[in-house]
Formats: C-alpha cells, sequence, structure tokens
C-alpha cells in the first residue's frame, strides 16, 4: 500500500515537470525552459576529463545508476573557471546534459539539482527504469558560502551510519557545512589517542560508567565514540557530497564529562556535594592551571591533523564563571595580568587555545559569548546563537554564522503540544523560512560580516525519543531545513509563505522517497452543526481516534456528533506525520487548587508555592534517595480523564526521580499503585474515582544535579 501510494505521488511530481517550472529546492537563479525532454536510461554513460571530479562521477553512477565512461559520456561534469565556487550551469538538450561549475561545490550543486529535475523514486534505491528529464537550462549560485548546520551527537550517541545518513539529507538541500557536536558535561565521543580514557571512559554513560546516565537510559552503559577511522570516513563521505565537516571541542566550560574523568582540570577548591551525594557537577576548566594548556595542545593537535575544516569550534559558551570566583589561582591569575573581572580571563583562555590551533594552521571558531571578554583574533569565526542582537554585536567585527536559538535552533517545540525545548521560542519551519537580515535590523555593514546561516539540533531530548531510530531527528528537523536551504541560498529578502509552501509540498514526495519522518503541519479541524470535520492540503491521510478509545481510525467523511471534544485527529504521508490536531476543548486542562509536600525541603527561590499556582516550577533542596517522596494534594477530589505528574522539567527528562512509581488515593489516606515513572513522569488514565492525592516515590540516588525539579500537574477533565 506504501509503495503504491509512493508511485502516484512520484507520477503526479513528475507529470508536473510537463505543467510548470520545475520545483527545485532551493529556488535557482535561473530556468530557462527547452523543447521536449531527455530520456535517462540503463545505458546512459557519465564522464569528466577533470581528476578531481572523478568521485562525483563515482557518485552519480551510484545515485543515478548512471554508466561511468572514460569517452565523452551523455553526462558531462566540467570545472569552469569563469564561474564562482558553488555557483553552475545546467544544461539539459535533446543531445545530452552538461554540468559545468566554478568548482567541484558548484559541479555536486548542479547534480544536486539534476536529481531534483527526475522522478522521486531515485532518492529510494536509484531509478529503476528509463526517466524522462525535461529540457532546460539553470544558471545558479548560493547567495551565501556557509549553509550550516549542527549536530549534537554528545548528549544523544549517533553511530557512524547514522550520521552519515543525515549527511545525505543535508547534501541533497544544498548545505554544505556540518558541524559535530563532539563533547559536552554528557560524553566525550571522539578518539584522543594520546588520551584514549577520554573516549573509551568518556563515550558511555549509565551502568559501570562514572559519567552519569542523563536525559535516559538511566539503568544501562549507552554510547559509544568515533575512532579516528570513523572520523575519516565520515569526513570522506560528506567531501564527495561537498560538505566540510567542523567538529566541535566544547571549552572551557560543558566539560563536566572531561572532569568526571580527570578532577584535576577543575578549580582548586573543595566545593559543597552534599545535595548531590558526593556528585561533584562541576563543568569548568580552571583556567590559571599550565597544566590544562598542556592537556588541551594534546587533544587539539590530534583534532587538527585529524580534521582538514579550516575552522575548528573551540566553544566558549556558557561558562560556570563562578567557579573561577571561587578559585583562589583563577583571582591570582587575574589580579597578575591586570583583568577586571571573568570575562577577561575567558578571553585569556580562548586566546590560549587560538595560539594552539595557529600551531597546526587552523583558525578559532566560537559561541558568541567568547567575545565578551575583549578582541580575540581577526580571523575567529563566530556563531551566534543568543540571540539576533548578539549576532548584530558579532558582526560589527567578526566573520559571524547567524543562528539565533529563535529562528535556528531546531530542537525547539513546533507548536505548544509537541515534543522539544521552548526556553528560545516555538516555532515551526515559517519561522525559519520568513528571517530576514534586513527585517532584523542588520546595518549593511554588519551584513558583509554575516558568512550564512546554520540551523542546529541539540540532543538532549532525543535520548528518551527511541534513538534508536531517525524518527525524531527527522521529526524536528525536517522541513525546517528545506526553509533553512532556501533562505541560505537564494539572493533574495522578498518571501512568499504560500508559494513556497506550495512548492515544499510537491517536495514531500521526495522526502518521502529518502525515508524522512518529518513533520507534516496540522490537519484542520473545523466544528459545526454537529458535523466534525478535518483537512489537509498536503497530500496526507487523516486518522483519528475518540477518547476514551485508544483505536486509531481512517478519516472518510465528517463526522456526526455531539461531543467533538472527544476526538482528535493525525494526517500522515510516507513515514511522516502531523501533531494531534482537535477542537480547542479536546485539549483544555483544570487548574484546581493543590498543596505540595515532600520527604525533601523547597528551595528558597523556586519554592512549591510557585508550581501550586501552576506558574512556574518548583525545586527541592537537594536531589532523591531512595524513599522519598513528593505528594499533589488537592482541596477537592478532583475528577478528570487524565492527569500527568512530573519530576523534572515536561520537556526534557531531567532534575527528576530516575526511577521511581506513582500512587493514588481517592481518600487522602489509602493509596494504590498505579505505574512506573517514565522520564521522571507518568500519565493516570480514566481514574475511576476523583483523584485526591497522587505521590511520587523515587527508588534511586542521585541524579547528577543538585535538586528535583517539581512541575504542577497537568489535567485533563472529563468530556
Amino acid at each position: 500500500m506504501k509503495r503504491l501510494f509512493l508511485l502516484v505521488l512520484q507520477v503526479m511530481v513528475h507529470g508536473a515537470l510537463f505543467a510548470h517550472e520545475p520545483i527545485i529546492i532551493p529556488t535557482p537563479q535561473s530556468v530557462v525552459l527547452g523543447e521536449g525532454c531527455y530520456t535517462i536510461s540503463p545505458t546512459t554513460t557519465i564522464s569528466t576529463s577533470y581528476a578531481e571530479l572523478q568521485p562525483l562521477v563515482d557518485y552519480c553512477a551510484a545515485e543515478i545508476d548512471l554508466v561511468k565512461s572514460v569517452k565523452q559520456g551523455d553526462v558531462e561534469l566540467v570545472i569552469d573557471s569563469n564561474l564562482a565556487n558553488e555557483e553552475y550551469y545546467l544544461n539539459i538538450s535533446a543531445n545530452g546534459i552538461q554540468i559545468l561549475g566554478g568548482n567541484y561545490g558548484g559541479v555536486f550543486n548542479g547534480v544536486m539539482t539534476l536529481m531534483q529535475l527526475l522522478p522521486s523514486e531515485l532518492y529510494d534505491g536509484g531509478l529503476r527504469s528509463s526517466a524522462e528529464v525535461l529540457c532546460c537550462a539553470i544558471s545558479d549560485a548560493p547567495r551565501y558560502a556557509h549553509r550550516g548546520f549542527m549536530l549534537d551527537v554528545c548528549r544523544t550517541w549517533m553511530d557512524k551510519e547514522a550520521v552519515m545518513n543525515f549527511i545525505d539529507l543535508l547534501a541533497y538541500h544544498k548545505i554544505n557545512s556540518l558541524r559535530l557536536h563532539l563533547t559536552d558535561d554528557e560524553a566525550w565521543r571522539i578518539e584522543i589517542k594520546s588520551h584514549p580514557e577520554l573516549a573509551e571512559v568518556g563515550g558511555f554513560r549509565g551502568g559501570d560508567s562514572p559519567i552519569w546516565p542523563r536525559y535516559g537510559k538511566w539503568n544501562e552503559k549507552w554510547g559509544g565514540y568515533y575512532t579516528h577511522e570513523d572520523v575519516r570516513e565520515i569526513i570522506a563521505y560528506a567531501a564527495v557530497r561537498n560538505i566540510e565537516v567542523i567538529p566541535e571541542i566544547d571549552l572551557p566550560g560543558h566539560s563536566l564529562c572531561m572532569a568526571t574523568m580527570h578532577p584535576e582540570i577543575l578549580c582548586s577548591y573543595t566545593p559543597k556535594c552534599s545535595a548531590s551525594y558526593g556528585y561533584d557537577t562541576r563543568s569548568a576548566f580552571c583556567a590559571s592551571r599550565e597544566e590544562n594548556y598542556a592537556l588541551l595542545a594534546d587533544i587539539l593537535g590530534e583534532v587538527c591533523e585529524l580534521f582538514p575544516s579550516e575552522y575548528i569550534h573551540i566553544g566558549g559558551d556558557e561558562v560556570e564563571m563562578s567557579q573561577w570566583k571561587r578559585c583562589p589561582d583563577c583571582q591570582a591569575l587575574m589580579r597578575d595580568n591586570g583583568m577586571n573581572n571573568t570575562f577577561e580571563l575567558q578571553q585569556y583562555f580562548m586566546s590560549r587555545l587560538t595560539n594552539i590551533l595557529a600551531e597546526h594552521g587552523k583558525k578559532p571558531a566560537v559561541w558568541n559569548e567568547a567575545i565578551d571578554g575583549g578582541k580575540l583574533a581577526a580571523d575567529t569565526r563566530v556563531y551566534g546563537w543568543e540571540s539576533v542582537k548578539e549576532c548584530r554585536t558579532a558582526a560589527a567585527t567578526y566573520q559571524t554564522v547567524v543562528m539565533p536559538g529563535q529562528f535556528f535552533y531546531f530542537d525547539m517545540k513546533q507548536s505548544v503540544r509537541e515534543p522539544g525545548h521552548d526556553w528560545a521560542a516555538i516555532f515551526d519551519w515559517t519561522k525559519v523560512y520568513n528571517f530576514t537580515l534586513a527585517a532584523q535590523g542588520f546595518t549593511l555593514d554588519e551584513q558583509t560580516k554575516v558568512v550564512g546561516f546554520e540551523g542546529s539540533f541539540f540532543s538532549e531530548a532525543y535520548a528518551s525519543h527511541e534513538p534508536e531510530t531517525a524518527d525524531y531527528l527527522h521529526y524536528q528537523t525536517f522541513p525546517r531545513i528545506v526553509a533553512l536551504a532556501e533562505i541560505a541560498w537564494v539572493d533574495s529578502d522578498e518571501r512568499d509563505e504560500v508559494a513556497f509552501y506550495n512548492k515544499m509540498v510537491e517536495h514531500y514526495a521526495r522526502l518521502d522517497a529518502m525515508g524522512v519522518a518529518y513533520r507534516l503541519m496540522p490537519p484542520k479541524v473545523e466544528y459545526n452543526d454537529g458535523v466534525l470535520m478535518a483537512s489537509t492540503d498536503d497530500g496526507s491521510e487523516i486518522f483519528y481516534c475518540r477518547e476514551p478509545m485508544d483505536v486509531e481510525m481512517l478519516y472518510v467523511e465528517p463526522i456526526i456528533t455531539n461531543k467533538p471534544a472527544e476526538y482528535n485527529f493525525v494526517s500522515r504521508r510516507g513515514e511522516a506525520c502531523s501533531p494531534e490536531a482537535g477542537v480547542a476543548a479536546h485539549f483544555k486542562t483544570i487548574s484546581p487548587a493543590f498543596n505540595i509536600t515532600s520527604s525533601m525541603g523547597d528551595s528558597e527561590k523556586f519554592s512549591f508555592d510557585k508550581a501550586e499556582g501552576y506558574g512556574r516550577i518548583a525545586r527541592t533542596t537537594r536531589a532523591g534517595d531512595v524513599g522519598d517522596w513528593v505528594m499533589f494534594t488537592f482541596g477537592q477530589p478532583v475528577s478528570c480523564r487524565r492527569m500527568k505528574v512530573a519530576t523534572g522539567n515536561f520537556q526534557l527528562p531531567r532534575y527528576t526521580f530516575e526511577n521511581g512509581y506513582v500512587e493514588v488515593s481517592y481518600d487522602g489516606v489509602s493509596f494504590e499503585w498505579v505505574g512506573e515513572l517514565d522520564c521522571g513522569m507518568f500519565t493516570i488514565e480514566y481514574p475511576s474515582n476523583p483523584i485526591k492525592a497522587v505521590r511520587i516515590t523515587c527508588t534511586s540516588q542521585g541524579n547528577g544535579a543538585e535538586w528535583v525539579s517539581i512541575q504542577p500537574p497537568t489535567i485533563w477533565p472529563k468530556l
């Protein structure tokens, strides 16, 4: 059934080529339609007379099922020095196909466009028969040299094959830079032969590993790391696809994993660890220890030798400077060097690392906070993530990659009820697509320093969303990556959201063939005069559930009902799906009065009354121990169809009871067990009686932090 559905879509898209200008994403600068078509068959040959293009010939032979030829082929790849880097000219005539590019990247971009002119089945194992491609001439070049994506393989382990699969998806959209976030508080993912314990120990967490198992999979040893050979394979694989791989070693903060293995890197004072049961949560390198710079010279030296990239990203974000303020040695270093604040101390640290990189012929890349303490080397590349304002500040001086979290952090929620973070913003592809430098206030001088855009996926939440599959990664990043590819390529600040959406819907057939589990826009749901209707405009099928039943049914016609709130809808096509949709009453929650009691005290700043008011999160004064409990007691028994109670953050399983169970009481005296915690939370479904109290009991010690977060319960009323 799925194969038939895909074939129908492919025929529709291929047929569209003859009805209007071809659907190409990102949109090319110039498309001139010709007469007729050229037929690519199993005997079509491909050739080049340029040695540097031979890997691309091999790629085309595999991806498009072309026959390699030493003579001039039906498809010819050519370097044309009159074209700029990554610029290309694609000419398809009745006699053959020629792709000219200013360099390897330009020819590759032309190949990507050619692939989009072919039936979408190409992305699902290659063409299985002859295919006609529309005769045309396409001239094109990207607006920005840097069209990047940052993939966090640290918080959630992704093996070599998973990274390569994702590289394919980036390449199909002409993204040309992949930054691998290789180290952080939670893991160390790259082999360092001079210090093998970093990866061999730091690449795994949980079980008998000393690295705390944050964010999920608490009860098993889990993880991995990339050997030097793995890294070389990834780099070579990406290079064929015109993608530069940039490593990130996040320093001097975000180094808890390293510090757990080597506590000697930390500042010279004894922290209080009673609230975390002896677990030292400090995460910053001591800036005063010369031994630290020797260690980092070893590490960065190997990284520089391994990666051919011009830049090495050395972090510089979210440093817990309070640790430096408590360190007598750091304070002495500041006095001796006339430093007025710890931002200047960070600048000193980053400058030392910059010098190490320079010895290996590399340039530094940093997060925007790294420039707060004073000027770094003039050739530093700054990645602006905190805000548009910080991006503009960086672009006043440095070459800048624009990626403010409010627009380009694809780990953010796409609507209120979907998974992901929400600290930066809640947004879908439309906000990405509508971003322009001019509208965000960048001056012309600042715009000249912008080298491009970058999307990102930080993977804290991925660990608790079936990381064995790519579904969550795909859902969070596509089609937002499609919008990113468009704005980073097209030389225009004009935006037509409706027109682009229509193009993207046709592009969905390719994503389906690629096996991408992307996010669809939610179905439109309307209720009038006893009739409940749902619709989509993207070729997807709609399914519905009716509460209290949890059986999904195919929606084929309007539903006659006087209880529309009982229904929720989702749409699906290929591997893609939408968030739930329904009338507003389906998602309505109630906020009955309750109070929190616990075997643990509440913090002064985040006291229990914050959560009792349904407005903020609360915190305890320490992490949980076996037997600790938190109880929610309602002023009056609550009738509901569903109630979710939680430790930790709703969007992120951290600061939780990592193991525990939930009990419910209908009279406030006797309790009955209802289930085990899942990522620190539990949802009570259709309780048999009104609930007077809910108690959560911890069955494990610690959580790698110094407190437990307590959320107000989420309660859905009876319908």
